[in-house]
């Protein structure tokens, strides 16, 4: 299964240092799709609460009736999700398999599990297959979770990831569709439009990074440049990058909205632009993977 890259301390087991979370700004004329994150809860599938912590998204589930228990959503994680060998233990849950997960420079070979449901709120996924691994022995307590809710198991919907009101929305009753006026299509999961400055480029949009945003360093270079201060290793997935750190003027512009000034990440490892929880503090995410279609919204 494929994981994204700089999975930070959602998926790894060190992260890369926080960074002061930057805030969007409104563009002059919001886009009508905006005007759906508030329509979304009317006959929606589920809508709950959810805390952050270092940019992150976590909620609580129930896992084969028990619980509850703490898990991250996380929009870079491939599949339905993944269960931490603590709840595994706790659950006495038997491995079913193994597969592969990538961190887009290194694989490796994970096991596998099944889990008999998993609950959000009255929504109920059942009969899941997930990697299993060691995930929060090396966090704080805080940070700490059982497991991770992946991009499919909101794939047959729209998610409404409203981040200023810490509520995730999810509902089959509204779909994101056309081209423009704030939505964006994507091809790869979560990977949509971005400029920087007067650079077109293409990023993955990963709520489960705890940073703003990471530059491979071709990419820095063409956006501005400059002296990089050392900003340690950044451990992915599946082995760790040396890292810089740079302020980017930009702005930065997803969807309808933009943000300047921004201390970024850089990397010649990394191999594509990441944009991370610490840059969509202040906004909307709107996904609708059905249509592959993505709106952000201030």
């Amino acid at each position: 299964m494929h994981s994204s890259i700089l999975r930070t301390a959602t998926v790894a087991a060190t992260a890369i240092a926080s960074l002061a979370t930057p805030a969007f700004a409104i563009e002059p004329d919001k886009p009508k799709v905006c005007s759906l994150a508030r329509k979304v809860m009317i006959g929606a599938v589920l809508s709950v609460p959810f805390r952050v912590v270092d940019g992150r998204i976590y909620v609580t589930v129930k896992v084969d009736g028990k619980g509850p228990f703490v898990f991250a959503v996380d929009t870079g994680a491939s599949g339905m999700g993944r269960a931490d060998a603590g709840l595994v233990a706790a659950l006495a849950i038997p491995p079913s398999g193994s597969g592969h997960t990538s961190d887009g420079v290194a694989t490796s070979e994970v096991r596998t599990v099944r889990l008999a449901s998993v609950a959000l709120g009255g929504f109920v996924r059942r009969d899941l297959e997930v990697v299993t691994r060691d995930y929060s022995s090396k966090l704080s307590p805080e940070a700490a979770f059982s497991g991770i809710l992946g991009r499919a198991f909101f794939g047959d919907g729209l998610l409404v990831i409203d981040y200023p009101a810490r509520r995730l929305t999810f509902t089959r009753a509204v779909a994101l569709s056309g081209e423009g006026n704030g939505v964006m299509s994507y091809e790869r999961a979560f990977r949509v439009p971005v400029t920087i400055g007067d650079t077109l480029t293409e990023g993955n949009l990963d709520t489960g990074a705890n940073v703003s945003f990471v530059l491979p360093k071709t990419l820095f270079d063409r956006v501005g440049g400059g002296a990089l201060q050392s900003a340690g290793q950044g451990k992915l997935t599946n082995t760790t990058v040396s890292t810089g750190k740079a302020m980017v003027k930009g702005p930065f512009r997803i969807g309808a909205a933009s943000l300047s000034d921004v201390e970024v990440r850089v990397s010649d490892r990394y191999p594509e632009l990441l944009v991370g929880a610490h840059a969509l503090q202040h906004v909307t995410l709107l996904i609708d993977q059905r249509s592959r279609r993505i709106a952000v919204c201030p």
